[in-house]
């Protein structure tokens, strides 16, 4: 259980001044400067705003570049949050142009050139994103493009549809969307993870209870399944011909996050919305909360345990700390109780962090490893986004950094009927061999001595 610590127990998250290291975050503007310098840096891998190239993701997916679509949608998510933490609209423009490119024909986030590795996960994300745009009041589109809500409700009303939950391990979302994709014969956490967060998220902004439905029952799917165990321990996906019950025990930090987050945000819902308050989620929360610090946050530095120590991290698992630092940090928002127990641990993986951050040329690129304190020769969009969220996110105490509702000055339109025209890939399709191509590429291989008692099947895109 949580420590029950008043909240003037939590330990102040500006102050630090950490020594031998490229940066500061010894005051509130040090924060700032620190964040748009390491924002800087991470768009410089970004070539989509230049002439010929195509607005909103970044170079890839491999061979032609590092990066999964995926990944590109969670970074302009870090980005919102950076704006929202400093007030620095520098990248606004870019960002809206991003968001609104990829859309996709039924502007849903499953644009057509990326089908052949189009996971839950993966539109769950660019919904996520959509809905911490809605959140955080970030300005809106023009009147004749789609929204931010009406975005995120679409991304969550096709995940909804009965095409995406077949009878198999008795319900949950298949990683992969159309049934040709490689991947779809796996049921994964983190597919389950996105559109529960996103149901909770769209509980809380409406009100509308079919959200808050949608996201218990996913959370008891998963508990069902064993996907998430009785130490909430959450374990990454199994596959359909066993009915599940070949679990890859890999584990994640995302994964964990992920489902914070969400967890946070049914327990202030249903607080909300009951008048004996919500033990239930409570219990939840508090019992995930502290799995995921003790697993991932050792020494209280954040960890990938699955592959930091022999880093075989994946391009896509090197982004996986900042997503955690930014959805505990908006936790004590959602669910301030856990403050005194979550910001402490924040604050002393970002003084790591920012420690790796003596790399390259400019002598201030991130690494990945920070538990070691000095750059490890790691570097990239995921490293960087990463440190980006541990240190702008620090700045979550501020005031009027909350998410809002369309109760409390949410100002973003919602559309209940979005994703209504969107494609269910329930039909077949001409498979090219360069889709083939596409969709055989996994992006976690693991030699044979670092193999252990795990086969990674879960984030390949």
């Amino acid at each position: 259980m949580l420590s029950p610590l008043p909240r003037l127990a939590a330990v102040a998250l500006v102050g630090v001044d950490v020594a031998n290291a490229a940066y500061s975050i010894a005051t509130v503007a040090d924060i700032k400067k620190t964040s748009a310098d390491i924002a800087f840096d991470m768009m410089q891998y970004y070539k989509g705003n230049l002439t010929g190239q195509t607005p909103g993701i970044l170079p890839g997916p491999p061979p032609a570049g590092d990066y999964y679509w995926w990944e590109a949608g969670a970074m302009w998510g870090a980005l919102i949050d950076y704006w929202r933490f400093t007030g620095d609209a520098s990248y606004n423009d870019v960002i809206t142009q991003a968001l609104l490119w990829q859309v996709g024909p039924g502007q849903d986030y499953m644009p057509l050139n990326v089908t052949a590795s189009l996971g839950n996960d993966d539109q769950g994300f660019w919904g996520m994103t959509a809905m911490t745009a809605a959140e955080n009041n970030f300005p809106n589109p023009p009147a004749d493009q789609p929204q931010w809500l009406g975005l995120a409700q679409a991304v969550f009303n096709t995940q909804a549809n009965p095409d995406r939950h077949d009878k198999t391990c008795n319900g949950g979302l298949r990683w992969q969307i159309p049934p040709l994709n490689n991947g779809y014969n796996y049921k994964n956490s983190i597919a389950n993870g996105c559109f529960f967060n996103l149901g909770a998220r769209l509980a809380r902004y409406t009100g509308n209870k079919t959200y808050a439905d949608w996201a218990e029952t996913t959370w008891d799917w998963m508990r069902g399944v064993g996907l998430m165990d009785d130490n909430y321990s959450i374990h990454d996906g199994a596959h359909v011909e066993t009915n599940c019950t070949d679990i890859n025990n890999a584990q994640f930090s995302y994964n964990s996050g992920v489902f914070v987050l969400g967890a946070a945000h049914m327990y202030n819902y249903t607080n909300t919305t009951q008048t004996d308050g919500s033990p239930v989620w409570k219990d939840r929360l508090d019992k995930l909360l502290n799995a995921t610090l003790v697993r991932f946050f050792p020494d209280n530095i954040a960890f990938e345990p699955a592959c930091e120590d022999q880093m075989s991290c994946t391009t896509d698992m090197l982004s996986f700390k900042g997503y955690v630092h930014r959805w505990l940090s908006i936790t004590t928002q959602i669910a301030p109780y856990t403050a005194p127990v979550i910001l402490p641990v924040l604050k002393t993986s970002a003084e790591a962090a920012v420690q790796t951050c003596t790399g390259e040329q400019n002598g201030r690129m991130c690494g990945f490893s920070w538990k070691k304190k000095k750059y490890d020769g790691s570097h990239g969009v995921g490293q960087q986004m990463n440190v980006l969220g541990a240190v702008s996110s620090l700045l979550i105490e501020q005031p009027g950094k909350a998410p809002v509702t369309n109760s409390t000055g949410g100002t973003s339109k919602g559309n209940p009927n979005a994703g209504s025209q969107s494609d269910s890939f329930t039909h077949d399709k001409p498979v090219t061999t360069a889709d083939k191509a596409g969709a055989g590429i996994v992006t976690f291989l693991l030699a044979a001595s670092t193999l252990g008692t795990f086969v990674w099947m879960g984030i390949g895109k």
